[in-house]
């Protein structure tokens, strides 16, 4: 199913300041680490902002996201405030999970943000969950849940997307195929070409769709695409979001695995330098123009950082709130 609503210059644009957003908080708390003012572990997702970009302008705050512990630009796609995002960064009581999820465990409800995993695949039977209450409320959300092409692999992605075509649920499956499951090259372990044409095997209700994911009306069209089809209840959509990941797995990683080659040629079609011509060249917006969102955002970046900063350490008593007991 898609929309009368065809990719426009301000469509672009809209694409291109989630994406610069993304890009522009992943390199300043690189620098945060590298100065040693902040110590998580991290995974910059260099390389992979339109993804999440064309994922985010399609979605509201009351729709569901379900992402992994490789899922910062999703979760600033999705809107999540960068005060309580940096906040669990810092590890405050200000934090979204008050200091205590940490950078691989965060949720933000209010934007939609209901888990970050730490468990390879689980975002997606957690995804499943979330769309069926809103199958049976019928409120009309949609969920997404992003993966790896590793997470493809393991039974979850298997069960999950089974019992989503069975019950036909308001769910989307994000595979950002970004060719590298942490050490291991995608032709190593996967024996398809495309991991979209497994969506075949769950039969009508499951369609499947394989785009550029560095492209930004390629990676729009199929968001707008599958939302649709979710919101009116023809079920669910795989969509295998082809990108590259121009950093190591973790913050430190050398990436010796990646042949320096392979990864010299991805870099030099890097999508943020390409979306940031079309813009330019789709009159959607000036140079001044964006200067002016860059100016913004690190704006709101540096707030961020003073709120974290100045932001209290949990109390001991902090590590037996929020838990389950025996009664």
């Amino acid at each position: 199913m898609s929309t009368t609503e065809s990719f426009s210059p301000a469509h672009l644009l809209e694409v291109y300041k989630k994406a610069r957003k993304i890009n522009i908080v992943d390199e300043r708390i690189r620098g945060l680490i590298r100065s040693g003012a902040m110590h998580p572990v991290y995974y910059s997702p260099r390389g992979q902002e339109v993804v999440a970009a064309g994922m985010g302008v399609h979605l509201n705050s009351e729709d569901y996201l379900c992402t992994i512990y490789r899922g910062i630009h999703d979760q600033v796609a999705k809107g999540m405030p960068l005060d309580v995002l940096l906040a669990e960064y810092f590890m405050k009581v200000t934090g979204a999970c008050k200091g205590k999820g940490g950078a691989m465990h965060i949720t933000h409800p209010p934007t939609g943000v209901m888990v970050t995993t730490g468990v390879v695949g689980s975002s997606m039977p957690i995804a499943n969950g979330l769309a069926w209450a809103s199958q049976l409320k019928g409120d009309g959300r949609v969920s997404v849940a992003t993966f790896g092409d590793g997470a493809s692999n393991i039974g979850a992605f298997h069960e999950a997307l089974n019992l989503a075509a069975l019950w036909k649920l308001p769910v989307i499956f994000l595979c950002q195929n970004n060719r590298y499951q942490e050490c291991t090259a995608y032709e190593d372990s996967t024996p398809v070409e495309s991991i979209a044409t497994r969506a075949v095997a769950y039969g009508p209700n499951m369609a499947g769709v394989r785009v550029n994911g560095n492209d930004a009306e390629e990676m729009w069209t199929a968001m707008r695409d599958a939302v649709a089809r979710a919101r009116a209840g023809d079920g669910p959509t795989l969509i295998e979001a082809m990108t590259f990941r121009y950093m190591g797995h973790y913050f430190g990683d050398q990436a010796p695995y990646i042949p320096k080659e392979e990864l010299e040629a991805e870099m030099a079609k890097d999508p943020m330098i390409t979306i940031r011509q079309q813009v330019l060249d789709s009159g959607a917006a000036a140079e001044s123009d964006l200067d002016a969102i860059d100016a913004e955002i690190n704006a709101e970046f540096d707030a961020a950082v003073e709120f974290a900063k100045s932001s209290p350490e949990p109390e001991l008593d902090e590590v037996t709130k929020d838990v389950y007991g025996a009664a």
